[in-house]
């Protein structure tokens, strides 16, 4: 076997891992289903691992392709990361009872100070009261980038592939999707910041964490892959493939390993026990009668 197929094999390998840990989660929570609203959002979290898996995968396959495939590619996992932060939101505002579509906001949470740092405060206060305005306004902070994302995927893609993509054009959409993704991930930290001590129970850290890591790992070491091809440190005769597709196999290579490790650290952020208690009870308790 040369070099290209053991790579195939053991990017395979990972991502039959992060299936096999990821479908155990989702079947336990399938299996204990208490609480829809809330178990809902976190099967959409936990399947984030294994679609950046086989995304990648699927990259290793057709390694020749074009750049407007590897787009594409990457479009798929950056329009899920945004639905993925959306739900994460969601199921924050599930662990504390509040509803923005029925306007439920408990009492005991009303009124308390969001503290905005630069450069928000150009367009916010810097202090302001958590009320239902403001919690929805958290909610369309991260639901923007639910919208913008595919959009934005659809004209990449289309004028890729029409050769009109010049480089002042790609760093607009860059430019414009980083600070997208930023103010949804700044409405979450802000949550959390408002809502540490009663999200404790919950381990919200390690969940946002599980998410986190993965848009960071996946970002920045595509950013140091591509320093490092363009300082000459990455060369064409290091591998099977030309210096232009080396960039993109060995990120792929990376994330399907990197997937494995976020699987299993999801076992332990989004474990089943909040949901079993009753049921494994009751089968206990049968199980003495029998």
């Amino acid at each position: 076997m040369d070099r290209g197929q053991l790579t195939l094999l053991g990017s395979a390998a990972c991502v039959m891992l992060t299936m096999h840990f990821s479908v155990q989660l989702l079947s336990q929570h399938l299996f204990y289903w208490k609480n829809p609203k809330e178990q809902k959002a976190i099967i959409i979290i936990i399947l984030m691992a294994p679609i950046y898996a086989v995304d990648s995968f699927v990259g290793l396959l057709d390694i020749q392709g074009s750049k407007t495939f590897f787009m594409f590619l990457d479009s798929i996992k950056e329009c899920y990361e945004a639905l993925v932060i959306a739900k994460f939101l969601a199921l924050m505002y599930s662990y504390l009872k509040i509803s923005i579509s029925k306007n439920i906001v408990p009492d005991e949470i009303k009124g308390r100070e969001i503290h905005h740092s630069f450069p928000m405060t150009l367009f916010q206060p810097h202090t302001v009261r958590l009320n239902h305005h403001t919690l929805k306004l958290l909610k369309y902070w991260t639901w923007q980038f639910v919208i913008i994302r595919p959009v934005c995927s659809v004209l990449m893609i289309t004028l890729q592939a029409l050769g009109l993509y010049p480089s002042w054009l790609s760093w607009t959409f860059t430019i414009i999707l980083n600070v997208s993704v930023s103010l949804a991930l700044y409405s979450l930290v802000v949550f959390y910041h408002v809502f540490a001590k009663e999200l404790a129970p919950h381990s919200p850290l390690a969940k946002f964490l599980c998410i986190k890591g993965i848009v960071f790992f996946c970002f920045w070491q595509g950013v140091v892959i591509d320093v490092l091809a363009a300082v000459g440190v990455i060369r064409s005769h290091h591998f099977w493939l030309d210096v232009e597709h080396i960039e993109e196999a060995i990120q792929n290579v990376l994330i399907c390993l990197e997937m494995v490790v976020f699987s299993v650290l999801q076992q332990y952020a989004y474990h089943v026990a909040p949901y079993s208690g009753d049921v494994e009870s009751k089968m206990k308790l049968n199980k003495k009668r029998e």
